[in-house]
């Protein structure tokens, strides 16, 4: 799992370093490439037959939630390159409260106090961030922002629509296939006329399958040995390395208003799953 973490935070430090690549067009070519290796690595572990019986006959709920990873996928990339990386990893991090928000009224879980003060606490460290940048007068970050929330939000229908029908993770791992090539079709259109650099394609190429592709595999094989909070706290270093790497590789200093709302929503998910972990164990 820290594996997987760490090769999903280079994602931010990598698109600093584009040369001429447009969001969309950035947004296409990582797709494109994380759906070439996805039906490489896929078919090699399960088979091309067993793929490609999964894929017609998956149902609604592959699909659907095939539908989310491509939200997710596609709303990523936008969003980061309209604002900081640390923004969007931060507004990012509220997934797992989103899920259980959701959780509670689509699937009628219960909630423990914790849960609704991490919620509560996570809500005004996003909301923190949002007044500053409206105080700032920075439309197009705050536009970052409000894309930002939409993998988030992808996240929790995904999550909860798993959960109603019943479906393990494992199985509906093609539909994280099904996002790539769904994001791919969804931006070919405004990625036109493509302009990429060889150099460009190279590091799309590079997120693409190490980025994205690898890691979503490895995290699936991690999960089956953790427990969901364990898993959720691993996940967070995503943060911590994500916004560390273009601090490094690409001299975005996060503003003081980022750090003190990812400082809030960082914290209540610590101490929420730290506390679940606690009363698992």
């Amino acid at each position: 799992m820290l594996l997987a973490t760490l090769l999903w935070s280079m994602a931010g430090v990598v698109t600093r370093h584009l040369q001429s690549t447009g969001s969309f067009e950035a947004t296409f070519w990582r797709s494109f490439f994380n759906a070439v290796a996805l039906v490489v690595l896929l078919g090699w572990l399960r088979g091309w037959r067993t793929l490609a019986a999964t894929l017609r006959s998956g149902g609604p709920t592959l699909w659907l939630s095939g539908l989310c990873w491509s939200v997710m996928f596609t709303a990523f990339m936008v969003a980061i390159t309209m604002t900081t990386v640390a923004n969007v990893l931060v507004t990012m991090a509220i997934a797992p409260l989103v899920t259980a928000l959701m959780a509670r009224f689509a699937l009628g879980h219960r909630l423990p106090s914790r849960t609704w003060a991490a919620v509560f606490v996570a809500g005004l460290g996003i909301a923190w961030m949002y007044a500053n940048e409206v105080a700032a007068a920075d439309s197009r970050h705050l536009a970052g922002i409000v894309v930002a929330l939409g993998v988030p939000i992808a996240a929790a229908v995904n999550w909860t629509v798993i959960q109603r029908s019943g479906a393990a993770g494992g199985d509906l791992l093609p539909a994280v296939l099904i996002g790539a090539m769904l994001s791919s079709l969804v931006t070919l259109w405004p990625a036109s006329p493509f302009s990429a650099s060889g150099h460009d394609l190279a590091l799309l190429a590079l997120l693409g399958v190490a980025q994205l592709a690898i890691p979503c595999l490895v995290a699936v094989a991690a999960a089956r040995y953790l427990s969901a909070p364990e898993a959720a706290l691993l996940s967070l270093l995503e943060i911590v390395f994500g916004v560390t790497w273009t601090w490094l590789g690409a001299s975005e200093v996060p503003g003081r208003h980022v750090l003190i709302g990812g400082a809030l929503v960082i914290g209540a998910l610590v101490a929420n799953e730290a506390f679940a972990l606690r009363r698992a164990r």
